[in-house]
């Protein structure tokens, strides 16, 4: 780590943006040689700031899975955030947008797994630790200024945008269906906004796991069993305004439905 990072108090600095509600510069505005490590070293800071405000982590989120997403955001390499208790909003809830900065929403997939993983492990493993997969959705919230075109880093130190999630009612068992061609439609207001097949993430949602896995055994890490893991979006961000009724339909999985304020 360079001499010039402070994991700790740049975790501090982002995390004070988020609670004020307010937009900060991006870290490599100030600190161009801030790598890919020192950010995961800032994300897992901040986290302990989570911890000790009384949060609780309940698992973990892929970015940057879909092609589609990689373009949006101008980056090209999957990153993993973190997921706490307080980040998650009840299926059919209303989100007050006056909480956050710039929130935007994505469709996604989202598994539970019922034992821990680690390492390098294959397709069939990941899938057997699974207990369940439903639809989900995230909303997104960057505390850069903008949020657009910043660093791998800086999307890394800032939970990779996370903000808040909703995870349908109804759960699945993980081999029930070929989880590579199901049908996503996103609707806001009634409205066809966006659609894609489940292989736009990662060219199969369960290899999300596989990478997340990988990702966490760089830093001595491992999935826990009981996690919650979205596997990342299958198309670009929607913004969300108030008054938005955002709906995600997911062939064989349901439906899930998140209201704005």
């Amino acid at each position: 780590m360079t001499g010039t990072v402070n994991p700790a108090e740049l975790a501090r600095r982002l995390d004070d943006a988020r609670r004020e509600r307010r937009e900060v510069p991006p870290l490599t505005n100030e600190l161009p040689t801030l790598s890919v490590p020192d950010a995961y070293a800032i994300q897992e800071e901040g986290l302990k700031l989570r911890l000790a405000a009384g949060e609780r982590l309940v698992g973990l989120k892929m970015g940057l899975t879909s092609e589609a997403k990689r373009r949006q955001m101008n980056l090209d390499s999957p990153v993993y955030g973190v997921l706490t208790d307080k980040m998650r909003v009840l299926a059919d809830g209303v989100v007050s947008l006056a909480q956050g900065i710039h929130p935007k929403i994505e469709p996604e997939i989202a598994f539970r797994t019922a034992r821990e993983l680690k390492g390098t492990v294959t397709r069939d493993e990941a899938l057997d630790a699974c207990e369940s997969v439903f639809a989900a959705m995230e909303i997104l919230d960057s505390r850069y200024r903008d949020f657009k075109y910043f660093s791998l880093p800086d999307v890394v130190a800032d939970n990779a945008s996370s903000s808040l999630f909703v995870l349908a009612t109804e759960e699945h068992p993980p081999r029930a269906m070929d989880l590579t061609r199901l049908e996503m439609k996103m609707f806001v207001n009634d409205a066809l906004a966006h659609s894609a097949r489940s292989d736009a993430i990662s060219g199969d949602p369960v290899l999300s796991l596989v990478q997340l896995c990988e990702l966490l055994a760089k830093r001595g890490q491992v999935l826990p069993a009981g996690s919650i893991v979205l596997a990342g979006a299958a198309t670009i961000a929607h913004m969300f305004q108030p008054g938005d009724r955002v709906k995600l339909v997911v062939e064989g999985l349901g439906a899930v439905a998140v209201s704005a304020a």
